[in-house]
């Protein structure tokens, strides 16, 4: 599976990243191709039928990436770890909502 993201201020797009969710040995992988960084690739550490998590403890920020089934239209998303010797999270909540069509040019 395929994932994009990316992030736009002022109307243009200032970092982006691309994420492949595949299966390696028997496990899933989460690999991650941020912008203006290296990839990197996490390890599932647990899973169960609400919730992921990924692990990679050699990477320098995050060390986790989680995600969480949260009731029929939500979704939280996080990325955790320590950042400079501090404990650091950060939630990206996410909702459904009705798409809309966009409107002819």
């Amino acid at each position: 599976m395929l994932g994009t993201g990316r992030t736009v201020r002022d109307g243009r797009t200032v970092e982006y990243e691309f994420v492949l969710l595949r299966e390696d040995n028997g496990e899933l992988a989460y690999e991650a191709h941020p912008s203006g960084q290296p990839s990197a690739v996490f390890r599932t550490s647990a899973i169960d039928d609400a919730a992921v998590v990924f692990e990679n403890a050699e990477h320098d920020f995050p060390q986790r990436v989680g995600y969480e089934i949260r009731g029929a239209d939500s979704l939280l998303a996080w990325i955790d770890g320590k950042q400079n010797g501090q404990k650091r999270r950060i939630e990206f909540p996410y909702t459904r909502v009705p798409c809309a069509a966009a409107e002819p040019r």
